[in-house]
């Protein structure tokens, strides 16, 4: 609601090119996603349509990527995440949509779980948000099965401390369906850590196979 009320008063410009009343133009928006590459989301070296190469071994089968995290999109990002301008999701949903190929009806939708502490601060979730609107485009069910069993933040800490504790992030809430597909949907892969860990946990519980989307993709500093 305040979002909505601030850009009444303060109209959004374009992360791209600063044009009144949109976070993201259609000429910017297209920009992003003509420029998306099948690279390999772990290494990003050229791949397959699969987003994964062939040496890279993790515990999904498929990832799919919006785009490196600079430029329009690191702008789009920031917002959401650090300004509260919630409703980027809206925005940042659509372009996850958007790099997403057509799917089985019975794909199930998983976010990986928010810090708590992160959803206090911004007073949304953002992740569940993002999952939710690729989830309702798409038509598929979503379900909050991962749980966050640890409050540590990854924010400024090297690769080796993501990995530990990304290990121990999360746990399943339920058993689940070996002949499902279970997306998992996140905004940033760093070292991929999240994502492979998140998806062992699915997989540990019985999904059948686990698949990957994300907004952005960046390397370490």
């Amino acid at each position: 609601m305040i979002d909505k009320i601030l850009s009444l008063v303060a109209p959004h410009h374009c992360c791209g090119c600063s044009k009144s009343g949109t976070l993201l133009c259609a000429n910017c928006k297209y920009n992003i996603i003509y420029e998306t590459k099948n690279i390999c989301l772990v290494c990003q070296r050229p791949c397959g349509a699969i987003g994964l190469c062939n040496t890279c071994r993790v515990s999904y089968s498929r990832a799919w990527c919006v785009g490196e995290r600079k430029d329009a999109l690191q702008r789009l990002i920031g917002l959401y995440k650090f300004e509260r301008v919630r409703s980027a999701y809206l925005v940042l949903g659509d372009l996850l949509v958007a790099v997403l190929p057509d799917l089985p009806d019975d794909v199930v939708v998983v976010p990986v779980p928010t810090v708590p502490s992160h959803i206090r601060q911004r007073g949304y979730d953002h992740t569940l948000l993002l999952a939710r609107r690729l989830a309702r485009s798409k038509h598929l069910k979503l379900s909050k099965v991962l749980i966050r069993a640890t409050d540590t933040m990854q924010r400024h800490t090297g690769a080796s401390q993501r990995r530990s504790q990304a290990e121990r992030a999360f746990i399943a809430g339920q058993t689940l369906d070996k002949n499902t597909t279970y997306l998992l949907v996140d905004d940033v892969v760093t070292t991929g850590a999240t994502v492979n860990y998140a998806a062992k946990v699915l997989k540990n519980a019985g999904a059948g196979d686990v698949w990957v989307v994300a907004i952005a993709r960046q390397t370490l500093d």
